[in-house]
């Protein structure tokens, strides 16, 4: 839900900068060849092993946390329930499913190489699954880990668009941009939604900003993300001639969202996260991912 629109929105931004020649060429194909095979079903392809990537690499990522924190988990009332905390799925059983979504998404990986010619993906699996499942270690040193967090989805417009286009990294200012939005807009909701184990936190010895300073000064370090967030959004649109009319309004919508999101925490407290977390940044990555794709393609 947060991290899938922005993947698909780095592809198409990937996909309209230029012809992915590139890795193709590297590889001893021509660039004819390379541009006769860059048409419609060629890109769908690459995106549809996207999706399949997005997918196995969030079931990877879940479980590893889930087992990761299955003692936290169990201690704590609010996630007691979850399936690994509460035994309803053994460890054991985690850790294989786990692994075989590993595969599964290195596979896919190594079928850009094999389909499309692109070794990129391949080559950056490894350090892809590495790095999105460090974020379920880092609450036991360090406070950032919101940060850590953010910085994992903020890779997925990144990821897919050096899977489209490796060179659009150096092409398109605004996958970076996008991505910092990304990360900053993660890293502002989760302060949030830390607020429900402040107490736990600092009963286990667990690290967060709720935990380190408190909630009143929690919630400005938010809304300081989350202006971070809107201006790297609104840097994003300025500076790319592809993101136009829709993009630009659905980046105004999506500032007008961050505002309704804090002022119902602030109104409700914790009985406003479940809308204010899960409901309004649902909207606000599938309206961005949306606009942005449809103004790519326009």
């Amino acid at each position: 839900m947060f991290a899938l629109p922005f993947a698909v929105l780095g592809a198409f931004l990937a996909h309209s900068s230029g012809t992915a020649v590139s890795p193709v060429v590297a590889s001893g194909v021509t660039a004819e060849a390379a541009n006769a095979n860059h048409g419609r079903p060629f890109f769908f392809g690459q995106l549809a092993l996207i999706v399949a990537c997005m997918f196995f690499a969030r079931t990877w990522a879940m479980l590893v946390n889930r087992i990761a924190d299955r003692r936290f988990d169990a201690a704590n009332a609010r996630t007691a329930s979850r399936a690994v905390a509460s035994g309803q799925l053994d460890s054991v059983t985690a850790a294989i499913v786990a692994s075989a979504s590993a595969a599964a998404f290195l596979a896919c990986c190594i079928g850009f190489w094999l389909a499309y010619h692109n070794p990129w993906p391949a080559l950056l699996g490894l350090p892809t699954l590495s790095w999105i499942a460090f974020y379920s270690f880092t609450k036991r040193f360090t406070w950032l880990s919101h940060v850590f967090l953010g910085g994992a989805l903020a890779a997925s417009p990144l990821a897919a668009a050096i899977a489209i286009d490796p060179t659009s990294l150096a092409t398109t200012p605004a996958l970076w941009l996008i991505a910092a939005m990304v990360l900053a807009w993660v890293a502002g909701f989760d302060v949030l939604y830390a607020l429900q184990d402040l107490q736990f936190d600092r009963a286990v010895g667990l690290h967060s900003v709720p935990q380190k300073f408190g909630a009143a000064r929690s919630l400005w370090i938010s809304r300081g993300l989350h202006t971070a967030a809107a201006g790297s959004l609104a840097a994003a649109w300025l500076i790319d001639p592809r993101l136009g009319a829709l993009f630009g309004t659905a980046v105004t919508l999506t500032a007008i969202l961050l505002v309704v999101e804090h002022t119902v925490v602030a109104q409700r407290g914790l009985a406003g996260l479940p809308l204010a977390f899960f409901t309004v940044n649902g909207v606000v990555s599938l309206l961005l991912g949306a606009a942005g794709s449809v103004d790519a393609i326009w």
